[in-house]
């Protein structure tokens, strides 16, 4: 499938992730910067709260997180004065908030369902299963964050006005200085195999003669 001519939307773990930006920008007194590149959307950020926007453009579809998130690492250092970075916890791009915090330098802790700030810090939680785990984090830090559900308010015409009048930077990567290497190319896309599944029909007692059937022929079962 080509990519390249679709427009991208928000993912679900956007609206989490801003969630969370906002809430630690109103606890600690600082300020959401939208990023974004590609042909993403900034305006969408600019109508849910954010001041203003950067969009790097001239990053085609990139199959290799590494090089994603060195346009992102690049893009942190061009703003300039950035103590966290909220990324969206994205199940199709798992590598990028890893490896932009490595281009960073920073820590990272990913598949967060919260943050706020507290006390110069960062406080987060994650859940693992059933238990639910606390951190306190110093930034500067990369964080993650995994939606929990997928509801999402939609910005009324107050909200849409707003964002028109916000500044939005574009610049492009040579802007930004850096040469993207294309270290991984996509080969294509495929399904895995799988096996049919048998459906067996009947009184009972034949459909589970069937079943121990297949199972021996699987190798599952062994005997009679």
């Amino acid at each position: 499938m080509e990519w390249r001519n679709a427009k991208m939307t928000p993912g679900e773990d956007d609206p989490a992730a801003l969630s969370a930006a906002k809430s630690i920008a109103e606890a600690s007194g600082g300020e959401v910067v939208g990023l974004t590149i590609g042909d993403g959307d900034a305006s969408w950020a600019l109508a849910r709260g954010v001041q203003q926007a950067f969009s790097i453009t001239g990053a085609v579809s990139l199959p290799d997180n590494a090089a994603t998130a060195a346009i992102l690492a690049a893009a942190v250092g061009r703003i300039g004065g950035v103590d966290v970075v909220v990324i969206g916890d994205s199940k199709q791009d798992p590598g990028v908030g890893p490896a932009l915090a490595g281009l960073l330098g920073w820590p990272a802790v990913m598949a967060l369902v919260s943050a706020t700030a507290e006390d110069g810090r960062v406080a987060a939680i994650r859940r693992v299963g059933a238990k639910q785990e606390t951190f306190s984090i110093a930034p500067p830090v990369v964080l993650g964050v995994a939606a929990e559900s997928d509801l999402e308010t939609t910005p009324g015409m107050k909200e849409l006005l707003a964002a028109r009048k916000r500044p939005l930077t574009q610049l492009t990567v040579a802007d930004l200085g850096i040469d993207i290497a294309h270290a991984v190319t996509s080969r294509g896309t495929q399904k895995p195999d799988v096996t049919p599944a048998r459906v067996f029909e009947g009184e009972p007692a034949v459909v589970a003669e069937q079943l121990l059937s297949a199972l021996r022929a699987e190798g599952v079962l062994s005997g009679r």
